[in-house]
């Protein structure tokens, strides 16, 4: 061979990977990141194939078989195998099957904490055929009601610490024709039955696969509640293809049967359930369940129970960072942080702190048709884009007027896409390989969600309602929500939902809803501008009342500011742009500015000296 051909050979094997590295240094993880998705798509495609239909029941019973003995629930001190879950599932399922109000196939509806029997119930519910809608236990009278009624469920199963809200809501129930079960031995309310005696007098004998035989991959599987741009809370269909689809979850961030899940998020968000349950199902992993995330507790269980994967929302590490320093910070197995949400600087503080741990931060939503993965771990990105991922899931980012809060068009009605570098929205076409599957008795909401003409005339896409920006080297970043939601302490808050709340107390009229940052905090608190009825005073303790009455926790008005009038737009939407810049500034507002204060249950005036300390940190909210 002539010499220069040999060393032109030579020069670029040395200079080549160099020159990979320089110019296209994503590459390797590019191609790590396809053949990641290649699998999936193989594992997924064969299982749709298999009849008879394959579904996340049938998953749970191979490894059930296969890792009979290995333990699959750790909470507190009680360690429940896999085949012990499978056993206790179906004395549930048996329970359920022998009582004259239910039928294999119903809807039911679980509400309930985090704790062992909110899973082992649902699986019992999957070997009977069963949708399951997962309530939030957070929420009460008016918000219960429509989320029990809009998924058609025929059955609510609640844990025993709920009972006072499920009796709120009974008289209602009870004229549905509705069967209500308590899990507990012993209930003297009417109309609310005991159900834990008839699950330990139940058989554990395995259920028959006719019972579910009426299944296909289009039949919902479980339905999630999610805070949309108006409204009550929308439930969000997850059908048994979406949920076949979660299983991989886990498995493609490398997850195998060897590690150790610590589950601290609820069991009744698209976290909790899809990734930290359903994702340890495909991976034969052990669940160590947390009723509700423990700052004080998170490190020490941790080590307790030999934790390797953790989840998270951006407020968890925030609040882990924000503790006080231990020398035994980094005294720990866990390798491996999943979740959305955090912040570069708080991801960056967190390694530094806590030790050699992969972040790996992604991008879905409960219903949308899209998601991305930060797979090369650029600080800061949701995610990153390459051509493999666009031709898969179509999506583009769009013009959107913040202050008119609307879309951008051209003069042909057509979306105009954002430059490479800026803020755009993002939307997600819907084809087959991509669907959008809405939301359960919401024609008008899932339409909502939908928009047309956006590359060209007749195509359609899913409107994500979050702000993005893509970098120049394909990273994607999370902005912004638009329209009337905010997220608050890992809630989504529907502003118009709390609107409705505040205006129908007895001294509010009008209220307009919106989130303002804090420093310090992740998300955006809530605050209501509002007018006061004609003739009446705000009455601090009676909305205190009022809104601790009807909304959860993390969607009450932290700042109330009262207006002579609520301002619109010529299209009557109410303005809230210069709302939110004024946020919650004394300083700035000569409005009457109050705070809603726990202690005094009420919601007393803002002084500039509580706006300090909310502002320096020495108040958190």
């Amino acid at each position: 061979m002539d010499l220069y051909v040999v060393s032109v050979l030579f020069a670029s094997v040395l200079i080549g990977p160099l020159a990979i590295r320089t110019f296209c240094p994503y590459l390797w993880k590019d191609v790590q990141y396809f053949g990641v998705l290649l699998r999936i798509l193989v594992k997924f495609a064969s299982r749709r194939r298999r009849r008879p239909l394959f579904s996340v029941l049938d998953r749970f019973l191979e490894q059930s078989a296969a890792r009979g003995d290995k333990p699959f629930i750790v909470f507190g001190e009680d360690t429940l195998s896999y085949s012990v879950t499978d056993a206790r599932s179906n004395k549930v399922a048996n329970a359920l099957r022998a009582h004259p109000g239910f039928k294999a196939g119903d809807t039911v509806a679980l509400f309930m904490g985090n704790e062992p029997a909110f899973l082992i119930t649902w699986l019992a519910l999957a070997k009977l055929g069963s949708p399951v809608a997962l309530l939030n236990h957070n929420i009460r009278t008016k918000s219960l009601l429509h989320c029990f009624s809009c998924c058609g469920a025929k059955v609510l199963i609640s844990a025993p610490e709920l009972k006072e809200a499920v009796e709120d809501v009974l008289p209602t129930l009870m004229e549905q024709g509705v069967t209500v079960l308590l899990m507990t031995t012993h209930c003297d309310t009417p109309g609310i039955e005991s159900f834990s005696d008839k699950v330990e007098e139940a058989p554990d004998e395995p259920l028959p696969r006719s019972l579910r035989s009426h299944i296909t991959f289009k039949s919902p599987a479980v339905y999630i509640y999610t805070s949309g741009t108006t409204g009550l809370p929308k439930a969000a269909v997850v059908n048994q293809n979406r949920l076949l689809i979660a299983l991989a979850i886990l498995s493609s961030n490398g997850v195998t049967s060897s590690d150790v899940i610590y589950v601290n998020l609820p069991l009744y968000h698209t976290a909790g359930f899809l990734i930290g349950f359903i994702g340890s199902i495909e991976t034969g992993s052990t669940i160590v369940l947390k009723r509700k995330f423990s700052t004080s507790q998170f490190w020490d269980d941790c080590r307790k129970h030999g934790v390797t994967v953790v989840q998270y929302i951006g407020e968890v590490m925030r609040y882990l960072c924000s503790t006080a320093k231990r020398d035994n910070d980094k005294e720990h197995k866990v390798r491996l942080a999943i979740g959305n949400g955090i912040r570069a600087d708080i991801w960056r503080e967190f390694l530094s702190r806590f030790g050699n741990i992969k972040v790996q931060e992604f991008y879905a939503s409960t219903e949308g048709n899209v998601g991305f993965v930060n797979y090369a771990g650029k600080i800061g990105a949701i995610g990153r884009v390459n051509y493999f991922h666009r031709k898969l899931f179509p999506f583009t980012l769009i013009k959107y007027d913040t202050e008119q809060d609307e879309i951008v068009r051209d003069a042909n009605g057509l979306c105009v896409e954002s430059p490479r570098g800026e803020t755009g929205l993002l939307v997600s076409k819907i084809t087959d390989i991509a669907p959008f599957v809405g939301y359960a008795q919401n024609k008008d909401q899932t339409e909502r969600k939908k928009l047309r003409d956006v590359v060209k005339k007749g195509d359609l896409y899913f409107n994500s309602g979050d702000l993005m920006r893509i970098d120049e080297e394909n990273f994607i970043y999370f902005q912004d929500r638009v329209g009337d939601t905010f997220r608050w302490k890992g809630e989504n808050v529907a502003t118009t939902e709390v609107s409705d709340i505040l205006t129908i107390s007895d001294c509010l009229t009008e209220a307009n809803v919106y989130g303002v940052q804090v420093p310090g905090h992740e998300g955006r608190v809530g605050m209501a501008a509002a007018t006061v009825m004609e003739g009446a005073e705000f009455d601090g303790s009676k909305i205190y009342n009022h809104v601790v009455s009807y909304l959860p926790s993390y969607a009450r008005p932290r700042f109330i500011r009262i207006q002579n009038a609520v301002e619109v737009t010529g299209t009557f939407k109410q303005l809230k742009v210069q709302l939110v810049e004024e946020s919650f500034d004394p300083g700035r507002i000569r409005d009457p500015l109050y705070i809603l204060d726990d202690k005094e249950k009420s919601y007393v005036p803002l002084t500039e000296q509580i706006y300090s300390s909310i502002t320096s940190g020495h108040i958190k909210l």
